[in-house]
């Protein structure tokens, strides 16, 4: 009988900041999207938790080489997935085409995995169900979990054990996900059933991982794994993702998951929409390349005045910091008075006392940032200027992250393949 869920997501966080971590799908239609209109509501709620690993110190002095780090790691892990976008199509990605074309003999540089503003909630895998905590992430499409053959880097995590659940499968195929150059998991693909609240994707693929690299070791990285929520396209195993599958085996009401990353009681909605978190209709925009949520946002409003217009953007619950292409970020802090980290131009400061007044819009419709997310925290100590969390990365596209996510009510539409934002109530 198909159903909804809500999960309540758990927030991972590296910085003190009100903060609150393809192909389409074949048999479902893709068309643009008409006036903006509400999703039968339905559905089931998640809890989400805050993993939390500061970026800043005591003194909320950032701490920069774990914020390179965290950047890094976000930015390894959406150039994975262009890959694996070709490796299972056998075409390019059109933004693997474009960053090509832009990085010209540029090298890439990529830290280890870190986490940063990251939400997670539990799921059950097997027969009889045991129970794992997992990262809710739109930015990959694989489910990971550490397993029972795992060496010391899995302590402290719940291992999944094939041999307790009669529904496990193993059909003898290895896997390695790379977040960046340094860090991995790999181990053996399995099927079994994946539930998530009462609803259950069937012999859905995963990895069972004998190896965490130091970034999902448990002193870094709280849950037990990862869930991705993109699209198959750019899965390393080219199978379904969870979401996915619940939605071809007809477990959902609607073929829509959304999120709430805003405090209190966030949370992660299937199969509908929690009318108690949102006001208004949603505003929609379409994917326009298909394997990450990927879309475009119409423009960035800076007190008052519109900034940037047309510009490429993946949407990523799985992402912290937001990240833009270097030439757009240097606009936006001249325009506020910032300026480049001599070390680390990536990152830029701007007083703390001239916090801008930003807003992205969606759809036609312009949705304001608080101005506590846009500060990571002071660039040292007794300064007066504070780390922006729009961060410069050499990218043809924008990564948008949990610092814009927790300002909005997002929906992810599948059946539609786009992308929906409303009010926050």
């Amino acid at each position: 009988m198909a159903s909804f869920l809500v999960v309540l997501l758990h927030r991972t966080s590296p910085f003190t900041m009100h903060f609150t971590l393809a192909t389409a799908i074949t048999t479902l239609p893709f068309f643009v999207a008409a006036a903006p209109q509400r999703v039968k509501q339905g559905g089931t709620a998640i809890p989400l938790f805050k993993h939390s690993e500061r970026l800043v110190n005591a003194d909320n002095i950032v701490d920069l080489e774990a914020l390179d780090s965290h950047a890094a790691s976000t930015r390894g892990k959406i150039l994975r997935g262009l890959d694996s976008f070709e490796k299972n199509t056998g075409a390019p990605h059109p933004s693997a085409v474009k960053r090509a074309r832009k990085r010209a003999s540029n090298g890439l540089s990529l830290d280890p995995f870190d986490v940063g503003n990251l939400w997670f909630g539990a799921v059950t895998i097997g027969t009889p169900p045991q129970t794992y905590t997992v990262l809710f992430d739109t930015g990959s499409s694989d489910l990971v979990l550490p397993g029972v053959d795992c060496d010391n880097s899995c302590i402290g995590h719940a291992l999944y054990n094939p041999a307790s659940s009669t529904t496990s499968v193993n059909p003898g195929l290895p896997f390695v996900i790379h977040y960046g150059m340094s860090d991995s998991a790999f181990g053996q693909q399995h099927t079994d059933n994946v539930t998530i609240v009462g609803l259950t994707a069937t012999d859905q693929t995963f990895g069972v991982a004998s190896h965490y690299s130091w970034g999902l070791q448990i002193r870094q990285f709280s849950p037990d794994g990862v869930m991705g929520m993109a699209f198959q396209s750019v899965s390393t195993y080219n199978q379904s993702p969870v979401f996915q599958t619940l939605v071809t085996q007809g477990r959902t009401d609607e073929p829509v998951f959304a999120f709430n990353l805003a405090g209190p009681g966030p949370e992660l909605y299937l199969g509908g929409t929690n009318p108690d978190k949102y006001i208004g209709d949603f505003s929609y925009t379409q994917v326009t390349e298909h394997g990450y949520w990927q879309v475009n946002m119409d423009n960035i409003v800076v007190n008052g005045e519109v900034l940037l217009t047309n510009i490429n953007s993946i949407i990523d619950t799985g992402a912290a910091l937001i990240h833009g292409l270097p030439e757009d970020v240097a606009t936006f802090y001249e325009a506020v008075g910032g300026a480049p980290l001599p070390n680390y131009p990536k990152f830029y400061t701007f007083p703390c006392d001239n916090v801008p007044m930003v807003s992205f819009t969606f759809g036609g419709t312009s949705f304001p940032i608080s101005t506590d997310t846009l500060i990571v925290g002071l660039a040292y100590e007794g300064s007066s200027d504070c780390i922006g969390a729009i961060i410069a990365e050499n990218d043809p596209y924008w990564v948008v992250g949990a610092i814009f996510l927790e300002n909005v009510y997002t929906i992810f539409d599948f059946a539609n393949v786009r992308v929906g934002f409303a009010t926050l109530a």
